[in-house]
């Protein structure tokens, strides 16, 4: 991806909650690409109140539009997963001008930071690189590294439309489903008998 010396910048704007409205800014140079505005609206409707006090983790960040929408919506905390220095900058900038407490933005690699970690969270937002084995291997550990996720927690992944997510379909299911342009979306909850698969969402 190209460095951090690249002075053109994007932004996108935040959806709903305490900060909505307000933009979060980004270098455009560093290959960056958010979630568009109609997928993380879509996804927000998904989640409704459930996200408020939930512990979220936003893995390949990038701008942080999805941990930051989370924390505008009553999320408790966040850990923002990124390794390209220039976006990691420009990530704890927007952390700092908004005032968010219990953020933490750490560098390098989902993969190790996800086999190293003792935290565990409600909420994933996978979103890596489209090309590349980066999804179906952070999937496979989300799935499989024990503590990490509980029992009510989901997976929000990103792929391109003529992709495919891989799972476990004895434990995982898709919940809720979108598309946009050239972006697929798609929840993931773990099975249950008590929800029969709703895990209470609208």
């Amino acid at each position: 991806m190209p460095g951090g010396k690249n002075t053109r910048r994007g932004a996108v704007r935040i959806i709903g909650g305490r900060w909505r409205s307000r933009r979060i800014a980004f270098p455009a140079g560093a290959g960056l690409r958010p979630t568009p505005a109609r997928v993380r609206e879509t996804l927000f409707d998904w989640l409704g109140g459930w996200i408020e006090q939930r512990r979220v983790l936003d893995l390949f960040a990038g701008s942080g539009a999805l941990g930051i929408e989370a924390l505008s919506r009553g999320a408790a905390s966040a850990v923002f997963v990124e390794p390209v220095r220039a976006a990691r900058r420009a990530l704890q900038a927007n952390l700092q001008r908004l005032g968010a407490v219990q953020v933490e933005v750490i560098p390098g690699d989902a993969w190790r930071y996800l086999r190293g970690t003792t935290s565990s969270f409600d909420l994933v937002f996978l979103d890596p690189p489209f090309g590349g084995d980066w999804r179906a291997h952070t999937l496979d550990i989300l799935q499989n590294r024990a503590g990490l996720l509980g029992g009510s927690s989901r997976i929000y992944v990103e792929y391109p439309v003529r992709g495919t997510i891989s799972f476990d379909e004895n434990m995982w299911q898709i919940l809720r489903q979108t598309r946009a342009g050239q972006v697929q979306a798609a929840l993931l909850g773990k099975k249950t008998r008590e929800t029969g698969g709703s895990h209470g969402l609208k």
